[in-house]
């Protein structure tokens, strides 16, 4: 069993953030993947399904805490203890401020980075559970982190994340082979379906990979989360 974790903070107000893109991943593969109505459990908003892979069909939680950012740990912890979980079948997916917009890495084990959110899970569960970051990009200016980070994303930005979030949840099935390197790939491959080579792992002795999303094409597949996802981009308008 898999525990798919996405991080960002609860209530409408923070819906629309760019911190909340983890929110937004795990409700894409939720939706496109049909699992159950949500219910509160483990101080967060959980899902059960399954998720159909290469090795056949393997159950998977996602949990959304809704302890706030800081102590999402909390929510984490208490799911992980409860199913017995090694944190090795943990999936956090949050938000990177030192990445471009439309990129995604991948990695296993390593530090926080500045980022509360995983740093409450590794107080919590330990540092050996992977980590799924999608780029927000960073401002430019130090003073305008704050306001960036906990923002709205932009109209425009519809037109990478939009593909971005449809095309993690397509992918999410090959978590289950253990492999992140083939779920990274395949998330590049399905936003540029038209490309004549596979995209490379990036970094692979290191376990590190990374996909771009630099793509416009109105003809992407879509899921009900990404067509709720633009009606509420253009609600801002």
């Amino acid at each position: 069993m898999l525990l798919l974790v996405g991080l960002g903070n609860p209530g409408e107000k923070y819906a629309r953030h760019r911190h909340n893109v983890g929110f937004m991943a795990a409700d894409a593969i939720a939706d496109a993947h049909g699992f159950d109505a949500q219910k509160s459990k483990f101080r967060g908003e959980l899902r059960e399904g399954f998720l159909a892979g290469p090795a056949g069909r393997t159950k998977a939680l996602i949990l959304k805490p809704q302890t706030y950012m800081n102590e999402s740990g909390r929510s984490v912890g208490e799911a992980l203890r409860f199913y017995k979980l090694p944190p090795e079948d943990v999936f956090v997916f949050y938000d990177e401020l030192d990445l471009a917009p439309g990129k995604l890495r991948v990695k296993t084990g390593g530090g926080a980075a500045g980022h509360n959110g995983i740093r409450s899970i590794e107080a919590h569960i330990g540092n050996e559970f992977h980590r799924i970051r999608i780029g927000i990009g960073h401002p430019g200016d130090k003073s305008r982190v704050t306001g960036h980070v906990l923002g709205d994303f932009a109209k425009t930005d519809y037109e990478w994340l939009s593909p971005m979030l449809d095309a993690i949840a397509q992918a999410a099935p090959l978590l289950s082979d253990e492999n992140s390197n083939k779920f990274a790939s395949s998330v590049a491959q399905n936003l540029v379906p038209n490309r004549s080579e596979p995209a490379k792992a990036e970094n692979s002795t290191t376990g590190t990979n990374t996909a771009s999303a630099r793509v416009t094409d109105e003809k992407t597949t879509k899921n009900p989360f990404a067509d709720a996802l633009q009606n509420l981009l253009r609600g801002k308008e």
